[in-house]
């Protein structure tokens, strides 16, 4: 490629050459305060016109002034309006941006850059949409906000610049995968933050493990839907994550199936982007549906959004009331008394970033509070507009009983302490599986609790399992990546952080009864769903199910063996070694775990600390791995005609379904997998009154 000399002009004018054509802009004030400013180049004379992977784009350049540049968001808009995100909210309270050019085919990213940013940088948006075959020539724009609320901060653009090229910024030849692929077209917009951006979306999912094309037909979801960027720190990744929102034409929502989970209308892509494993929150919420808990359920599958490669994603279910998600009342405005009123919540500690925030602050702080930090309960469902005052004036009271139960004197007595309000089983569970990851967001962020009605118990459960990706060792501040220590404690490294533990886990830790039954839940699922093989085995299923799509995933974001944050030090330069890290990690997290492990095995019984919460019976799958010949043993409150159905990781059914007449109580059925290959698979059993789901591991016999 010719050496591109970056020269400003405050004349409009051209520069040409064989191989690149270059083409500059003025530049002038910088509008402060919430304000769009935009910088025209007008282009003409572009030879070849029409801006391809052939010939296009390949970088551009800008030299500006401004006096805090985290301000500044940047976008370059083509003549066709396609609209590319280039910087936003980067260099801290630094100064500039000196001579930076924005290039695809550079690995520093802009996001990883100290202002000011002289040199070549990968943007935070796709460059190589801009290149989808428009004509070049007309106006061209860069759009520079100030979104600083506060003012006082100026700037000056000096000039820019567009160089076109014979090697542009090209689009990932995507034609097929192995995986489910999902498309979207916005129509070349912007996706906001909020609202959703209405736009179509088709899914191709071919049956029986067949291979998915880009030129099939939209086979499993052709329609509407609404789309939005989502997450909190995450939203300052260049690979966006998304909520998905099913609509018809008018912009109403429809339920519907997607990959072969229960239907409803909203949805998470999750981008994954920190997480080189791409396994952490999938990994996660296996765990806790193992466990006997919902969890979000999720597909992999590779996005394509307006014709450009987006890499692998995370199809799963956003955490909702629902009878197929969190399994509670369908509270209504109109319950304000008697039973009625006392179940159907939804609750969460969180940043109040997103939708809502609206909740109350908890009367008793978290331990080790430095700086006045406070714990804040944020109304989930129903939401905080919708929340009459009655259902408020409840749930906080019942959680303030709860804790001050918890911080009094008696609180370890079973029948008036902190027993009497809490499903003490899922606190223990949720407890393990933040320890097992050591989960630095653990018990202080997308920490959910729900509340039964008086006539289901009348119980405050912790869960659903949420927003693992900087857990298993992927967070290098507060011990995040130690395999030594507790999480709860997280107070003890971390005093200072805004966001502090609940002062309930180091209470709880205080009853010797609770020690006993968390040590014996422990001694269960440390042989089962938490061993070393079954923790192993499904993530090399996994990743052996991933390596095409890691692939292409990180050809377009080439992230492997540089830092993003906030992976520890050293990043693993390829996938393997990303998975391989991942299993030494479980390893010596577990090594700690059980030898530090508290409470007595006295009283322990198999099995005997918890059974599944599921009121249509219970489930057991052994042995589990198998090398194909398991036995499953499922309990039923009443007879049942089920259907019993295997399915691999992505919801394909693998096997002939199964009909089986079950009665009350005990059931035993062996099943024959050996024709299967080594993997991870779903065995659901499903009738009128019956559903229940597990998974088995299959490995080569030895």
């Amino acid at each position: 490629m010719n050496k591109l000399v970056f020269t400003l002009s405050l004349a409009l004018g051209v520069v040409s050459a064989s191989q690149a054509q270059t083409f500059t802009g003025t530049g002038g004030a910088i509008s402060d305060n919430l304000d769009t400013t935009y910088f025209l180049i007008p282009v003409s004379g572009l030879s070849p016109a029409t801006i391809n992977n052939s010939f296009g784009l390949e970088q551009v350049c800008m030299d500006l002034t401004h006096t805090k540049d985290r301000d500044l968001d940047i976008y370059l808009e083509s003549p066709d309006g396609t609209i590319v995100e280039l910087t936003t909210d980067n260099g801290d309270l630094d100064d500039n941006y000196t001579n930076t050019c924005f290039r695809w085919d550079v690995q520093n990213l802009i996001i990883n850059g100290s202002a000011p940013f002289t040199g070549s940088f990968k943007p935070e948006g796709i460059l190589p949409l801009i290149n989808n075959g428009q004509n070049g020539n007309g106006t061209w724009r860069l759009r520079v906000y100030d979104d600083n609320n506060t003012g006082n901060n100026t700037g000056t653009m000096l000039g820019w610049s567009l160089t076109f090229g014979n090697t542009p910024a090209a689009n990932l030849n995507f034609t097929s995968s192995n995986l489910p692929i999902v498309v979207i077209n916005t129509g070349n917009q912007v996706i906001p933050d909020d609202p959703k951006l209405m736009v179509d979306m088709g899914i191709i999912w071919n049956a029986n493990n067949a291979r998915n094309y880009m030129t099939d037909p939209f086979n499993h979801y052709n329609g509407k839907a609404g789309i939005e960027v989502r997450g909190s720190s995450s939203q300052m990744f260049p690979k966006k994550g998304f909520g998905l929102e099913l609509w018809d034409v008018n912009g109403n929502e429809i339920d519907s199936s997607i990959l072969g989970m229960p239907e409803e209308s909203d949805w998470i892509l999750s981008a994954s982007y920190s997480d080189k494993s791409l396994m952490n929150n999938v990994l996660s919420y296996h765990l806790a549906r193992q466990m006997g808990w919902y969890a979000p359920r999720t597909v992999y599958v590779e996005l394509v959004i307006d014709g450009q490669y987006q890499g692998v994603y995370v199809m799963m279910e956003k955490i909702k009331r629902d009878n197929d998600r969190v399994d509670i009342a369908n509270l209504q405005v109109t319950d304000i008394s008697g039973p009625e009123l006392t179940g159907g919540y939804i609750v969460k500690i969180d940043k109040s970033t997103g939708n809502g925030g609206g909740g109350w602050t908890s009367n008793y702080a978290p331990e080790l509070a430095t700086n006045g930090q406070t714990i804040f309960f944020q109304y989930e469902y129903p939401s905080d507009v919708e929340i009459v005052p009655q259902q408020q004036a409840y749930i906080q009271a019942y959680i303030d009983s709860f804790e001050t139960a918890l911080a009094g004197p008696n609180f370890a007595d079973p029948l008036t302490g902190y027993a009497k309000y809490i499903d003490v089983n899922s606190f223990i569970d949720y407890f393990l599986l933040n320890e097992i990851s050591r989960n630095v967001d653990g018990y202080r962020l997308s920490t959910y609790l729900y509340k039964e009605k008086i006539t289901a118990g009348n119980k405050l459960y912790i869960g659903p399992a949420w927003d693992y990706d900087i857990a298993w060792g992927n967070a290098d501040y507060c011990s995040g990546s130690d395999t030594t220590g507790w999480a709860y404690q997280f107070g003890q490294v971390c005093s200072g952080d805004y966001w502090l533990v609940p002062f309930w886990w180091t209470r709880l830790m205080q009853d010797s009864s609770f020690r006993d039954r968390l040590r014996c839940r422990w001694e269960e699922l440390k042989n089962t769903a938490l061993s070393e093989t079954y923790l192993h085995n499904w993530c090399d299923t996994t990743a052996a199910w991933l390596n095409e799509g890691q692939q292409r995933n990180f050809q377009q974001w080439p992230i492997l063996g540089t830092y993003v944050w906030p992976n520890p030090w050293p990043q693993p330069v390829t996938y393997q070694g990303e998975v391989n890290e991942l299993k030494q990690w479980i390893t010596a997290r577990r090594t700690w775990m059980n030898a530090n492990m508290p409470g007595t095995l006295a009283g322990c019984t198999p099995l005997s600390v918890h059974t599944p919460a599921a009121a249509s019976g219970t489930m057991l799958v052994y042995p589990n791995p198998s090398s194909g010949n398991i036995t499953t043993t499922f309990t039923l409150p009443q007879a049942d005609a089920v259907m019993i159905t295997i399915t691999d990781i992505t919801g394909r059914e693998v096997m002939q379904p199964v009909s089986f007449n079950a009665h009350t109580g005990e059931n035993t059925l062996p099943v024959n997998l050996t024709l299967l290959a080594p993997g991870n698979y779903f065995i659901r059993i499903s009738g009128s009154h019956t559903s229940l789901n597990t998974s088995v591991i299959i490995h080569t016999p030895q």
